[in-house]
């Protein structure tokens, strides 16, 4: 077992940019790509592994990336270009927007847009059990939480018009009352409570993270209370994504509504039909408290799973709006005539190593400490992401009080430290499979570099590609039928919440991961701190702690990039988004023109 170094603290964070957002009349001749190093203008943790970084790599691992890596600064050359003198500057159209919708445009109509895709849950259309970000963001078409959060991950209302904290453990919800089910039943504090409860109480992925609710109550017709057991400071960042949102319970518990096939909400679309893996099509609710503000008639998302597709569907004017993965799409679509943006995500990547798996290596901390070492998050992202994707430690860098990956035990050694770790670890040469999914294109990718990484430091990998739901049932074995895996994690919008994932109490690691009491401690404290300086120290901490044991080891931030017809429509998108929703502002989006 690898003894704990002493651990310095880090630097306090820099502040966010300041959340005054500007007119939304700005020119559309400023949208465009973001430069080289957008992080580095958003006044947060530097995160960069540049010169300054101590680990030193052999000319080897560097020529194996090469290749890889010149495919990636030529997208770079592209995504920088635009005539800006200084390519490391704001590219935003208004403070803390990368595009805003033209509030002039007062068309009406149809919309077509694509996406990768299709949500794909065992839980069918209950979000409370939605997992995979591409459901959060469609069903949050038709869904709303209590609160949302805003271009700077402010908390904003939602369904809940206001609200108040007496003390460190009571908030205080009062419900809008203007809110409506798109059955036309107004919504109660009978549906805010069954809804909470119903979410606390099963056993899903996301109750973890309001796993501190004690109990729901409903004061009056307008006020619900909820009490925690213990202070939880991300509690609102928590209730503020898709499967929180509030569902019409007295149909639920009346058996007229199964969840899991029908969709009822109260938010500004309702599902007419869904072809799985083929399209979605959602029509304007009616009944939605804010409908004069959503002049799409008619949102038909079509499912096309190749990314090449999706940019000839942009190119040639069929869609409205599409994202990617593969940051390729900006070279690909540069003189096309859409608009292509950068997208920040507080999401990140993650390589699991699987302890428990009778007779592994990965059982040896030193082993597992010393994959996490040789795998060069800026090689990485520099071969894959051009050089977009941010190294980060478990508390999303791009978010306050996130601590600095540079400073993390791993990122200290040397490349013969590495090998020499390897040595002595009792590594026997065995090949370890590296499982990933075949719905993210951008996983083979790293793969590959994490597979010629690794080599480069002795250990010996081979890659497995996998369809999600197998993908899924193998990782959910107890314990997991595999050796290593590639995914990704929501990083939400409070640096303390993704932490959660790792608290064995939750069980989302049991099935690859020993429980590490200390970690546990660090979590649970973490979660009970203000937003203050020393909660910044303890996420120091948490994130060293993570790190040394090499579990679950972060890696880099998941860039999205998405391309719009601005000749069909105009929408607002925020420079970071923490849920991976990235139809959050498709409701208030507007039509560049009348549908023919």
């Amino acid at each position: 077992m690898r003894r704990r170094r002493s651990w310095s603290a880090c630097a306090a964070p820099s502040s966010r940019r300041a959340s005054a957002r500007s007119s939304r009349s700005a020119t559309r001749s400023s949208r465009r790509i973001p430069g080289p190093d957008p992080l580095a203008r958003q006044q947060v943790v530097n995160t960069s592994l540049g010169p300054e970084r101590t680990i030193t790599r052999s000319e080897e691992m560097k020529r194996n990336v090469v290749a890889m890596a010149v495919t990636g600064a030529l997208v770079l050359a592209v995504a920088g270009c635009g005539g800006e003198s200084d390519p490391s500057a704001p590219h935003e159209t208004a403070p803390g927007f990368l595009a805003v919708a033209d509030q002039s445009a007062t068309a009406e109509g149809p919309v077509t847009i694509q996406m990768g895709f299709d949500a794909s849950e065992v839980g069918g259309y209950d979000p409370q059990a939605a997992v995979n970000g591409q459901s959060w963001a469609l069903y949050g078409l038709v869904y709303e939480p209590l609160v949302d959060v805003d271009e700077n991950f402010n908390v904003v209302p939602r369904l809940a018009s206001s609200w108040e904290q007496p003390d460190d453990t009571t908030y205080i919800f009062t419900i809008d009352t203007r809110a409506t089910f798109s059955n036309g039943r107004a919504l109660t504090v009978d549906d805010v409570v069954g809804s909470l409860n119903r979410l606390r109480e099963g056993g899903t992925a996301w109750g973890a993270q309001v796993s501190s609710i004690a109990s729901v109550t409903a004061l009056d017709d307008q006020r619900v209370e909820v009490e925690l057991s213990e202070p939880y400071t991300p509690l609102l960042a928590a209730l503020a994504n898709n499967p929180a949102s509030i569902l019409p319970m007295k149909e639920v518990e009346a058996g007229e509504i199964d969840l899991a096939t029908e969709m009822l909400g109260t938010g500004p679309f309702v599902v007419k039909s869904h072809r799985q893996d083929k399209e979605w099509t959602f029509s304007r609710n009616a009944e939605y408290r804010n409908v004069k503000d959503v002049h799409i008639t008619e949102l038909q998302v079509e499912i096309a799973t190749n990314e090449a597709t999706r940019q000839a569907a942009l190119r040639e004017g069929s869609i409205a709006m599409t994202t990617f993965s593969g940051v390729d799409a900006v070279r690909l679509l540069a003189n096309s005539g859409a608009s292509v943006y950068s997208q920040q995500q507080t999401d990140f990547f993650t390589l699991s190593m699987n302890s428990l798996r009778p007779g592994s290596p990965l059982a040896d901390q030193d082993l597992r400490f010393a994959i996490n070492a040789a795998v060069d998050r800026q090689a990485l992202s520099d071969a894959v992401f051009a050089g977009e994707a941010k190294a980060t430690g478990i508390t999303p860098s791009n978010l306050p009080g996130a601590c600095d990956p540079a400073d993390l035990p791993s990122a200290q050694l040397s490349h013969q430290e590495i090998v020499d770790l390897v040595k002595s670890s009792g590594y026997a040469g065995e090949t370890l499979e590296l499982v990933i999914y075949n719905s993210d294109p951008v996983l083979a990718q790293m793969a590959q570099v994490v597979q010629q990484q690794l080599d480069a430091v002795g250990v010996k990998v081979k890659i497995e590609q996998l369809d999600l739901a197998t993908f899924l049932a193998r990782g959910q074995q107890s314990p997991a039928d595999l050796d290593m895996s590639l995914g990704a994690l929501a990083g939400y919008s409070d640096a303390v919440m993704v932490s959660q994932l790792w608290n064995s109490a939750a069980g989302l690691t049991a099935s690859f991961s020993q429980a590490h009491a200390d970690l546990d401690a660090l979590i649970v404290q973490a979660a009970g701190q203000p937003a203050d300086e020393t909660r910044a120290g303890i996420l120091t901490d948490l994130c060293r702690t993570v790190d040394e044991y090499s579990d679950w080891v972060t890696l880099v931030h998941r860039p999205v990039v998405i391309g719009v017809n601005e000749d069909l429509l105009t929408i607002d998108l925020a420079t970071d988004e923490g849920y991976n929703n990235v139809f959050r502002h498709l409701p208030t989006a507007r039509l560049t023109k009348a549908a023919d």
